[in-house]
């Protein structure tokens, strides 16, 4: 289904009750995002803020469910563009013997030269109306949290042009607004558009750029999707639509873009220029990114629509609305994965807690001893899979939408000494938890059933026997131990939480061998996770994120070897933040994100008034707890 514009979807969603008017005055300074992360983290509507202070009403979390996700992209289900995809697939590949299946292969193509993007003449819906003096901070840009740099465009649907073949690439990445006519442009050295822009250094020129926020909602996705080089995003924003993308000359810049667009902004990047200081911003890992360079990118024309709409999205602790569009990418992209590169997958999962790249469970067809390192690898070396820090590899029947299933047929079918793999390459520029910026570990686990092949000589089983574990005892021998989560126990998930006050080097480890040497029955789990001394580990989803946040893989590992044939080795994970006295860690390390007590203190001052139904508390609160000392960046 294509969408007129975004009014259109926001029709559609009013109409379906997804969303809410929101007409009290809220400030884009703070307080839409105290609002938007209590409603997002419930699951509830988009919400249009209808009163700002500025002449744009703000739409966000317009994607914030798996519900709303599929409106965007037209389908009653985000597995069913998979679907199509395989069809299609299928049609071009199967021999075709009769004429009749010939003229149908013919038709289909049709089909798909229908859905290129296609230039058009004159002027489009998103040039009604022409600034004479651009000026960005007219708009109501979202500063999101406390410590970021400033306010930053968080929605832009980015589009660049390699200036040797012309070819497009259309990305979205967050803007830093400095002044009327400058912002930065965050592009990590990964991404195609920081090849164009390398490209247009080595030749000399300024780089056009054009900037388009609103219009169809597949456009906003299809510029996140990870598409090989050279396929380009309006013709995946065409398929899902089922209608090409039809595109207007921009009035300043060489550089076309969607005629139904809510808002255009113009300009150029002058690869000359010396880099803008961009950041800290409250990234979608729930921590801050911190400063860094990147090039500016100087605005010649804004141009809008009349009845523009200014959408945004904020991203931080999870669930947020970037969940959602991680799921669509999770959903969509199976079918091409499957088709093209590991034919035996089934099916994939990028649970929330992992945001993205921290955490991929992948269900195989296992044939064969070794299946699943085969797979690790293969995927470890697809596009942005090769970001994921720890993949999980599963077969049979297990449901890996369970989480609580997933992790009891891992603990049935791992051996830590045997199936836990470790290695190194690509990280995400994002996570902080690497000794050196964008490498660091991964770790793959392969818990499918075995083959005997995979066991050889094997004495011991690979069920844990139940535990009973002495908290108080511990807590007393270890007064650094602050608490334990065993509770997974009872569910036959052999993992215990535990936090600790780290206060010397090598403590994690030294504390994991004497809690075993001290308590024998201990000597039966097989995975302890160790967790700051701040953090409530008793919210299980919330230990998961933090773990895979601060854990290294390759560094943050220690494997205690068992003693005995019938007891299994344990896993050590050092879970907690790491620093330059008890760790050697000379990076900074950011702290997790939280709304101050001011912005808290109002929304619920006036939450009865936005029309959101029963008081929400804010998740701040629970976070503002276990803020380190300092700002953006953390002090030691």
């Amino acid at each position: 289904m294509a969408y007129k514009n975004l009014q259109h979807f926001i029709e559609v969603l009013e109409k379906a009750g997804e969303l809410v008017r929101i007409h009290e005055k809220v400030d884009p300074h703070l307080e839409i995002t105290e609002i938007t992360d209590r409603v997002s983290k419930k699951y509830g509507p988009a919400l249009l803020f209808e009163n700002t202070g500025y002449d744009f009403p703000v739409l966000i979390n317009a994607m914030g469910t798996e519900k709303r996700m599929a409106m965007a992209l037209g389908v009653d289900d985000l597995d069913d563009i998979a679907k199509q995809i395989e069809s299609l697939f299928n049609t071009f590949t199967t021999p075709k013997n009769s004429f009749l299946e010939k003229l149908s292969l013919l038709q289909q193509l049709g089909e798909v030269a229908s859905w290129m993007p296609k230039n058009i003449k004159g002027r489009g819906a998103c040039q009604e109306v022409i600034l004479k003096d651009p000026d960005i901070t007219k708009f109501p840009v979202l500063k999101c949290w406390p410590e970021d740099g400033g306010p930053f465009i968080t929605l832009p649907v980015i589009q660049t042009k390699d200036p040797n073949t012309g070819q497009r690439n259309v990305g979205l990445y967050r803007m830093q607004v400095f002044d009327k006519k400058l912002t930065a442009m965050h592009w990590h050295r990964h991404k195609v558009s920081a090849r164009h822009f390398n490209e247009y250094k080595k030749a000399g020129m300024k780089m056009p750029v054009a900037v388009t926020l609103g219009g169809d909602p597949a456009y906003a996705y299809s510029a996140t999707a990870p598409l090989p080089d050279g396929v380009d995003e309006f013709l995946l924003a065409g398929f899902i639509r089922k209608k090409r993308v039809e595109l207007v000359k921009c009035i300043t810049q060489d550089m076309y873009v969607p005629a139904d667009s809510d808002i255009v902004i113009e300009g150029y990047i002058d690869p000359q220029e010396e880099l803008i200081l961009e950041g800290p911003f409250g990234d979608h890992t729930g921590y801050y990114s911190l400063a860094d360079y990147y090039p500016k990118f100087h605005i010649t024309a804004i141009t809008h629509r009349k009845d523009a709409v200014y959408p945004a999205t904020i991203v931080g602790i999870p669930p947020q609305e970037d969940a959602w569009i991680g799921k669509a990418t999770e959903r969509i992209f199976l079918a091409p994965i499957k088709m093209t590169m590991v034919p035996e997958i089934v099916d994939m999962v990028l649970p929330i807690e992992g945001v993205f790249h921290n955490l991929c469970i992948v269900k195989i067809k296992k044939d064969y001893p070794g299946q699943a390192l085969k797979v690790m690898n293969s995927l470890w070396g697809a596009g942005q899979m090769m970001f994921t820090k720890m993949m999980v590899i599963v077969d049979g029947d297990v449901n890996i939408h369970d989480n609580l299933e997933v992790a009891k047929y891992i603990s049935a079918n791992t051996d830590p000494g045997s199936d836990f793999v470790f290695t190194q390459g690509p990280s995400d520029v994002l996570d902080h938890s690497c000794s050196a910026m964008a490498f660091g570990g991964k770790m793959g686990i392969d818990a499918t059933q075995k083959f005997p092949e995979e066991r050889p000589g094997a004495s011991h089983h690979t069920d844990s026997d139940p535990v009973n574990v002495p908290g108080d005892d511990i807590k007393k021998i270890f007064p650094e131990i602050i608490s334990i989560n065993d509770s997974l126990l009872r569910s036959d998930i052999s993992v215990i939480f535990i936090s600790i006050e780290k206060n010397r080097k090598g403590h994690i480890n030294d504390t994991a061998e004497k809690l075993l040497n001290e308590f024998p029955e201990l000597r039966g789990i097989k995975v302890l996770v160790f967790l700051e001394h701040t953090f409530d580990i008793s919210d299980i989803s919330d230990a998961v994120w933090r773990f895979s946040n601060n854990f290294d893989p390759k560094r943050d590992h220690r494997i205690i070897h068992s003693s005995g044939n019938n007891n299994l080795s344990t896993m050590v994970f050092d879970g907690t933040k790491k620093s330059k006295e008890f760790d050697g860690f000379e990076r900074d390390w950011p702290n997790i994100l939280a709304s101050d007590e001011t912005t808290i203190e109002y929304v619920d001052s006036i939450w009865e008034n936005l029309g959101l139904g029963p008081f929400i508390e804010s998740p701040s609160k629970k976070y503002r707890r276990q803020l380190y000392k300092g700002g953006a960046v953390a002090e030691e």
